[in-house]
């Protein structure tokens, strides 16, 4: 592949070596470090002129230095006169702040539409991302933007692990996950579920209510993030409540903060699949529930694509059923 560059932020390097791996290229050369007043510097260590760039920098861990990070990264690299910068991010920053949710809410950002905006002013040409929180948010950029999916991962890991799974339900914890779940069960050829829930503030669910018939199947909760795993740990009581003799749950984007490994640890979960968007080594070290499925194959084959002028689509489109 030649006039590719591929360049990994601090935020999770194991994703982007594994991502140059299945390329067969070296990670360029960049060195990041901070100033005493705690300013990010960024020195690319390479030429990039003329060179199509890939800047690899997920949403997690440090996410308002790690995002400022990825900005300098792609000013540096555009500004040092390459064709094209790429900003791969596997999971989006601030996906979740993507709408005024309530009519009281008149004063709040759309933070999502503003990140949106730093990458483009940055010099970013093209963004490649991973399950957004809406589909919506491509609209918030005037640059080309992939969205891919995770779901051919997650189909292969339900047939591979799950033995029980041509009696399994499809469920989604929210009425928002409606279309992610249906596509899976009709791929599996099964029936599917849904969740409502009522919250009383962000993080806290006041009331869930059962949409399906759930009673002596396996449920397979799917969602396309968790952070406190409020939500998905009272929807797997709910789910053990009404009948469901084993509940897994499957997330892409597995964040885990505050609470959400002792909740995991105390509820009934045969295990908590997530992607490798975001670094697990140190959750799976407090709890044995968790399981990852790689998914730098389909990073890397999008940047292939992308490099070489392919459909990216073809990657979903052409998924064996």
């Amino acid at each position: 592949m030649p006039n590719i560059v591929l360049f990994s932020g601090s935020s999770h390097q194991d994703l982007s070596q594994r991502v140059a791996d299945r390329l067969g290229l070296e990670l360029g050369k960049v060195v990041t470090k901070k100033f005493s007043n705690q300013e990010t510097s960024v020195e690319i260590g390479e030429s990039v002129r003329g060179e199509d760039v890939y800047i690899i920098q997920s949403g997690c861990g440090e996410i308002n230095d790690n995002l400022m990070e990825l900005l300098i990264m792609i000013n540096a690299c555009k500004i040092a006169s390459s064709s094209r910068v790429t900003a791969v991010i596997p999971c989006f920053p601030y996906a979740r702040q993507d709408k005024k949710d309530k009519v009281g809410e008149s004063r709040a950002p759309i933070s999502a539409k503003l990140v949106a905006n730093m990458l483009s002013v940055a010099g970013a040409d093209h963004i490649i991302t991973m399950d957004l929180h809406a589909s919506q948010i491509q609209g918030f950029f005037d640059i080309p933007v992939d969205n891919l999916y995770a779901e051919p991962a997650v189909l292969q890991w339900i047939r591979e692990n799950i033995t029980e799974w041509r009696n399994c339900i499809i469920v989604s914890p929210d009425a928002g996950g409606a279309k992610r779940v249906t596509s899976i069960a009709d791929r599996l050829n099964v029936e599917f579920a849904l969740i409502h829930k009522e919250r009383k503030k962000a993080n806290e669910v006041d009331r869930m209510v059962l949409v399906g018939d759930v009673k002596d199947r396996v449920a397979i909760l799917v969602d396309d993030m968790a952070d406190t795993c409020g939500t998905i740990c009272h929807a797997a009581d709910k789910l053990l409540s009404a009948g469901a003799t084993k509940v897994y749950a499957i997330l892409t984007h597995g964040i885990f903060s505050g609470p959400a490994i002792s909740r995991i640890n105390s509820a009934a979960f045969e295990a908590v699949v997530v992607t490798n968007t975001i670094p697990q080594e140190d959750k799976m070290k407090h709890c044995s529930k968790i399981q990852v499925i790689d998914i730098s194959m389909i990073l890397a084959e999008a940047i292939r694509r992308t490099h070489n002028g392919e459909s990216v689509s073809y990657l979903f489109s052409h998924v064996p059923l």
